[in-house]
């Protein structure tokens, strides 16, 4: 079973993430076009989240056949062990061989699938320097200087670590997993006082995740070389619970009949996790780069209101609105990959010579779209045709069948 308003969701997700990484400039961006600088929430702060709530939804899928009648307790493992001889035999319809634990062949292409991605990352992360290396004369040194985390590490290791949960625990015990990471997260971010400054410290220096980045990476391996990283070693902790809300969810699409009831009650999930989030907002302020429990809770919220749309105008309406974002949503990977190589390249190469010579990046925007639509406007109609660029060459993709998957 494949649902197509998965695909539609994915590629709502990649061609916002398009748009919002790619303006003419960033000091010319409309505000729901920017993260909140800290604390706080907006349109763009909805992008990263939405994307790891669609990795748990495939992952319902795609883990399915190796998870189904799989024991979760001793008990129901040591009934498997007593019968195995009467469940081997003619007359019984389900062979002993349906409840065998998973192979260590799902581990490995877990794990491998989880590799590929952070390595990714990393060459991302890598490509810029060597291309400053290589144009601009910067020194070889600054490799030693390479950002380890990113937005691909993130995927990769929430990834891997929601599947191992899936994996070993029974769904019980995986919301219950997910309740205690959200909590003991709260608890940990709040409670405790790192580098000399206060318990509950919010502040990018001050906060508990920023301490175990600098201590494990060291500041040199951070974002900018700052005191902390957005998409840090801690705060994977609470990214994986957004993955595991999106498997929650997919598991119960796959049970759910396809009628408007299904949409309803992924809306009630949706509205009730955004009204819970901003109270506990309250307490623990909504914030991505924290990827605070409350921001996890509100941002599923809203993840589920976008699906419920989208199931129910694809699934149960079958309004056909959709196809120009599954195409996106089919290879968003590549995409991702793809768009931030050539956007690093532009933004590493220049038109002209001398100290103050525009980057291609630059002048593109300036001799372009500045002209005609202006600073602001021209910025966004600098990112909307990235995504347009783009969406030509996924469309060609997809009209030669190319899927690439990781």
């Amino acid at each position: 079973m494949r649902f197509k308003s998965l695909d539609v969701f994915r590629g709502i997700a990649i061609a916002s993430m398009i748009l919002v990484n790619n303006p003419g400039s960033w000091k010319q961006v409309y505000p729901p076009l920017e993260h909140a600088e800290w604390h706080g929430c907006t349109p763009t702060d909805l992008v990263f989240p939405f994307f790891l709530f669609i990795v748990g939804c495939a992952m319902s899928f795609s883990l399915s056949k190796y998870i189904q009648n799989y024991p979760k307790t001793e008990r129901e493992t040591s009934i498997i062990t007593q019968t195995k001889e009467k469940s081997e035999s003619p007359k019984n319809p389900l062979p002993f061989s349906s409840f065998l634990l998973p192979s260590s062949n799902i581990y490995w292409r877990i794990a491998r699938r989880a590799a590929i991605l952070f390595i990714l990352g990393l060459l991302l992360n890598t490509s810029s320097i060597a291309l400053d290396v290589l144009l601009n004369s910067a020194p070889v040194e600054n490799f030693g200087k390479i950002r380890i985390m990113g937005v691909l590490q993130r995927i990769g290791l929430a990834y891997f670590l929601s599947a191992i949960a899936i994996l070993n625990l029974s769904p019980r015990n995986q919301k219950l997993l997910a309740v205690a990471v959200l909590l003991g997260y709260w608890g940990a971010l709040t409670v405790f006082a790192v580098g000399g400054y206060t318990a509950g410290e919010l502040t990018p220096e001050g906060n508990l995740g920023g301490y175990v980045d600098r201590l494990i990476l060291g500041s040199q391996h951070l974002y900018k070389g700052g005191p902390f990283d957005p998409e840090g070693l801690l705060s994977t902790l609470p990214a994986v619970v957004t993955v595991l809300i999106g498997y929650f969810t997919g598991e119960s699409l796959r049970v759910q009949p396809i009628t408007t009831r299904t949409s309803i009650n992924l809306a009630i999930c949706g509205l009730s996790c955004v009204v819970i989030g901003h109270l506990w907002g309250l307490l623990f302020p909504i914030n991505k780069q924290l990827w605070t429990s409350s921001y996890v809770v509100f941002t599923a919220g809203w993840a589920l209101l976008l699906l419920a749309f989208c199931y129910e105008t694809i699934e149960v309406r079958e309004w056909k609105w959709g196809r120009p974002f599954e195409i996106m949503g089919l290879n968003a990977i590549f995409l991702f990959v793809a768009s931030g190589i050539v956007a690093r390249i532009l933004l590493k190469t220049h038109i002209g010579t001398g100290e103050n010579a525009p980057t291609t990046y630059t002048w593109i925007y300036e001799n372009w779209f500045v002209p005609w639509a202006g600073p602001l406007n021209g910025s966004l109609a600098f990112a909307v045709t990235a995504v347009l660029f783009w969406w030509l060459i996924l469309y060609g993709m997809y009209r030669r069948g190319w899927a690439i998957k990781i």
